[in-house]
């Protein structure tokens, strides 16, 4: 039977499931995070809400097949994986808040009612636990004996790495001294720009330029020293080279999501092209962190070392809990995890600047008053661009990072009616009201004002509802470097250039493990100098 022919006659099979109150459903649970007899979960919930609540069994979900669960329609294209986030917004429609899908790694629960999320959240504890975000990344760092990462461990390990960062990473006033470092990029790159720019004023590769940016950014902040990624020759090259592998990366990564993970026991083509990216990729960015750190050592035994010099590094250097693995992980994740978050995110408030000439202009007298072209960016600055970072916080809505949070429960939780138990693989799904009129007035509509406290438009929103950084103590640890090189960014380009849209089609995005704009080429947006 081909396979288009069995994912047909599973349709109808389950389609006749679906009429029963309650089908038995094969699932699978990855080795590590089995769910629980029946005995245990009882033990967590009261006999009463015990008789009342649905089984695990009876989540609702697409037909799952033996050893390929739900992954048929991507193998045979009625799916795709780039168009995943919408896959996902589809399995509400069609099942509910709460939904089970079967990957060959194991069984996801999606949860999409805000009160589940919220329940969840708040069961986290003090060290809440995530998989990773890429297995592949995982499974490449076991192989070459690197740390995990703080994104790929839990635990009381996890812990410790996090309170060795929190006070320099998330601590306003810390992070607030690379803000001289990251405008100082932001004005060189917006130079670079306008000689890019041709006689129209489109940018060739935008996309590439703008992640070049912000690697030019993070080397600064980490290493305290230009990487010339913008700065033409053979070092622009080497970081056009990085960008590409990045790229590569998450996209492999996102496929091997998507197959039957047969990497894990052989090294597949795929696989092996993932490897070579990887070796090329933390190879050069392992060498940029080993030859900054020798260089302070040198600077130390010599007495040369300045007060605040180095600051980053010398900060975890200090630190005698961290090994050099972990330093190594924890300045490798702030170095390149902007890459895929931050570059995107800015291509993203470009192209909602240049759809929406009205908000763009406002922006720009705003900033226009307060910052000076000349004149550093400080957070004195930006505390008084409320509209900047109003704008910020909207555009998130159109190109979140991601579609959604994800946790290994720690607790058995009853969720909509069913019953999770501990262990249990969740993506909370929050993506999919960004847009929606249960939520938002004019949802389609972009308008920084409803986050103005003393504007007409302003509306209370659901805290867990709107959090592209996540929530709680496991937030993104790299947070406000992102947002500092936005504001910075956004002045720095509006003080030069006014932003035209060329298509104004409305903001798409695909998928990648995370979330990009998906543009045509060149880069729908035309940057015209202002006079």
């Amino acid at each position: 039977m081909s396979l288009t022919r069995c994912y047909a006659l599973g349709q109808r099979r389950l389609v006749a499931w679906e009429n029963l109150s309650v089908y038995k459903a094969n699932f699978c649970v990855g080795k590590h995070h089995n769910v629980r007899s029946i005995n245990t979960v009882k033990s967590h919930i009261s006999a009463q809400s015990f008789e009342t609540t649905k089984p695990f069994s009876a989540i609702p979900g697409p037909i799952s097949l033996p050893v390929l669960g739900t992954l048929l329609p991507y193998k045979i294209g009625t799916k795709r994986v780039q168009t995943y986030h919408q896959d996902v917004c589809s399995l509400y429609h069609k099942y509910g808040p709460v939904v089970r899908e079967v990957f060959s790694s194991g069984t996801v629960i999606h949860v999409f009612d805000l009160a589940d999320i919220r329940a969840v959240y708040e069961s986290d504890g003090r060290t809440p636990h995530v998989p990773p975000l890429q297995e592949t990344t995982k499974a490449y760092r076991e192989l070459k004996h690197l740390s995990p990462g703080l994104g790929n461990i839990n635990g009381e390990k996890w812990y410790k790495l996090r309170n060795a960062v929190q006070q320099m990473m998330l601590r306003p006033q810390e992070v607030s001294h690379y803000y001289p470092l990251q405008d100082d990029v932001a004005k060189k790159a917006v130079e670079r720009l306008a000689l890019e720019a041709d006689d129209q004023g489109f940018i060739p590769q935008l996309h590439f330029f703008i992640t070049k940016w912000i690697m030019e950014s993070a080397g600064m902040c980490c290493f305290e020293k230009s990487l010339g990624c913008l700065s033409g020759g053979a070092k622009e090259d080497l970081a056009q080279k990085m960008v590409e592998a990045d790229i590569e990366i998450f996209k492999l990564s996102a496929e091997l999501r998507f197959s039957l993970q047969l990497y894990r026991y052989y090294k597949t083509p795929k696989y092996s092209r993932l490897l070579d990216y990887s070796d090329f990729f933390y190879g050069v960015t392992l060498k940029f962190i080993s030859d900054t750190v020798d260089e302070i050592k040198a600077l130390v035994a010599e007495k040369k070392l300045k007060a605040g010099q180095f600051n980053f590094l010398t900060y975890l250097m200090s630190r005698k809990e961290l090994s050099e693995d972990d330093i190594d992980a924890i300045t490798l994740s702030l170095f390149t995890d902007g890459l895929s978050t931050t570059a995107p995110t800015l291509l993203g408030n470009l192209h909602c600047l240049a759809l929406n000439p009205s908000i763009q202009e406002r922006l720009y007298q705003e900033i226009k008053a307060h910052v000076k072209p000349d004149a550093p960016i400080t957070p004195q600055t930006i505390n008084k661009l409320h509209y900047l970072r109003a704008f910020v916080k909207e555009v998130f809505r159109f190109y979140p990072i991601g579609e959604a949070v994800q946790r290994f429960l720690q607790k058995d939780l009853v969720l909509s009616g069913y019953h999770v138990p501990a262990g249990t693989r969740v993506e909370l799904s929050s993506y999919v009201w960004l847009q929606s009129s249960d939520y938002f007035k004019d949802p389609t509509t972009l308008s920084p004002e409803r986050w103005l406290r003393d504007s007409a438009k302003h509306a209370s929103v659901d805290p867990y509802l709107h959090i592209p950084f996540s929530i709680g103590t496991r937030m993104c640890v790299g947070r406000r470097f992102a947002i500092q090189d936005l504001y910075c960014g956004l002045c720095r380009l509006l003080l030069k250039f006014q932003l035209v849209a060329t298509d104004k089609s409305p903001p798409q995005q695909e998928w990648n493990t995370l979330l990009k704009p998906k543009f045509s080429q060149p880069v729908p947006i035309q940057f015209i100098l202002r006079k």
